[in-house]
């Protein structure tokens, strides 16, 4: 392809140079070095005058350090006349610190966004954004691409048992919870069968209730987190709880009922029948596959640790496949394994788009109970594949590739949305 430079951080070399052999492209000439007081140092080494530069930059590793060092790359490539240069972030930097979520933090996804801008970015190639609403922090565009094509080939490729899985969110995310100790109390609530209903065409059985009022809040968290995975239905958190009739008062400390573990297993199952209606919305790889979905709400105790899980969801004699776009310390999917194994799944896979693996991850994996833990290659992961022999890899290579050449050719990039390129 005339008129196009393709640059390689120090970050990911081995997915770069994936994706330059299938452009049929050389990488060009840069040398990145640090000076004795660790300052970034790049040096380009062939001329982008007038050029359609591309610079492949994971963030990973040293992030702060490869972040810099992308700024600079960019800076450098702007001011030696380029004609627009790209910035390829495969796994986006910082972006899990996308809102201000308590008093005086930072949104970090902003701050890197405008760094990019500043620096001279023209536009921005990424992959599964932890939140897509960062490409709203852009004034530049964005193509923020997908694994799921790429995810869909694995399963069907490599889970026999596929056409009987469940595809599990491990976090319904969206709902903060009080942290007083009267809202995690296990005082006894009663439980009585209720009559079927009609329900959007599906038949079911509902509970009525008698509850104490510090299980309301439980029941409000997986009612909230279901209307988030239904963000096109506005009416979808009245029609959940339109399925439940609520009684007040607390039954006598005397009568024989069960505690809230009991109660919370049958407020999942009588919501669990709610899914049925939706799977269409809830997640595309659901839909394409035509199973089921199941989602898991977790409550944090502190960054990194999770505190307690609730499953929306029946696993039942299934095959459950843990979907998520980024696994850090693995502490999540690791309980949600656990979760779904007592919940009667048959075996349990997780997929993830960004395998981070920091701190005690490798460890956790090894002695958890996955089938496999699927990772694609937007971060390096060789060293850790040589200490659990769990993870396995997709190579998204060649869907950056095209979303180069596409990108380059002034082609649209939809078709990558769903298919993976030949």
């Amino acid at each position: 392809m005339p008129n196009i430079v393709l640059f390689s951080g120090s970050s990911h070399q081995d997915l770069s140079q994936r994706v330059a052999d299938r452009l049929g492209l050389e990488l060009g000439k840069v040398v990145t070095k640090k000076f004795s007081n660790q300052e970034t140092s790049v040096e380009i080494g062939e001329s982008v005058r007038g050029e359609d530069v591309y610079i492949i930059q994971s963030g990973c590793g040293e992030i702060n350090d490869n972040l810099m060092e992308l700024l600079i790359m960019i800076n450098a490539c702007k001011i030696a006349s380029s004609s627009r240069v790209t910035a390829v972030i495969p796994c986006f930097p910082y972006a899990r610190q996308d809102k201000k979520d308590k008093s005086r933090a930072p949104i970090s996804a902003k701050l890197v966004a405008n760094m990019l801008s500043v620096a001279g970015a023209d536009h921005i190639i990424t992959m599964d954004l932890h939140a897509s609403q960062i490409q709203g922090f852009f004034d530049i565009p964005v193509d923020n691409l997908y694994a799921e094509p790429a995810v869909l080939q694995w399963i069907r490729e490599n889970i026999t048992e596929w056409r009987n899985c469940i595809i599990v969110s491990p976090d319904a995310g969206g709902a903060k919870r009080s942290p007083l100790e009267q809202f995690r109390s296990d005082r006894p609530c009663s439980l009585s069968a209720g009559k079927g209903k009609l329900f959007r065409g599906v038949h079911f059985r509902f509970v009525v209730t008698s509850i104490p009022p510090q299980f309301l809040l439980d029941i409000l968290v997986i009612l909230i987190s279901w209307s988030k995975l239904f963000p096109n239905r506005q009416n979808s958190l009245a029609e959940a709880w339109s399925v439940i009739t609520i009684s007040g008062g607390l039954e006598s400390s005397e009568a024989p009922c069960p505690k809230r573990t009991d109660y919370m297993a049958t407020l999942t199952r009588t919501l669990s029948p709610l899914a049925a209606p939706y799977t269409e919305q809830v997640t595309s790889i659901a839909d394409r596959l035509n199973v089921e979905f199941a989602l898991i709400h977790k409550e944090r105790k502190k960054a990194n640790e999770v505190d307690r899980m609730v499953l929306v969801g029946d696993v039942k004699d299934r095959v459950a496949i843990l979907v998520d776009d980024m696994a850090d310390t693995c502490g999540t999917i690791c309980h949600a394994a656990d979760k779904l194994l007592s919940a009667g799944a048959t075996k349990v896979y997780a997929i993830l788009t960004h395998g981070i693996f920091s701190g005690p991850a490798i460890s956790r994996i090894n002695n958890a109970a996955f089938e496999a833990v699927v990772v694609t290659n937007t971060i390096p992961q060789e060293d850790k594949m040589k200490h659990c022999s769990k993870i396995q890899v997709i190579d998204i290579s060649m869907i950056l590739a095209e979303a180069i050449r596409r990108t380059h050719n002034g082609e649209s990039v939809s078709y990558l949305f769903s298919h993976v390129p030949l």
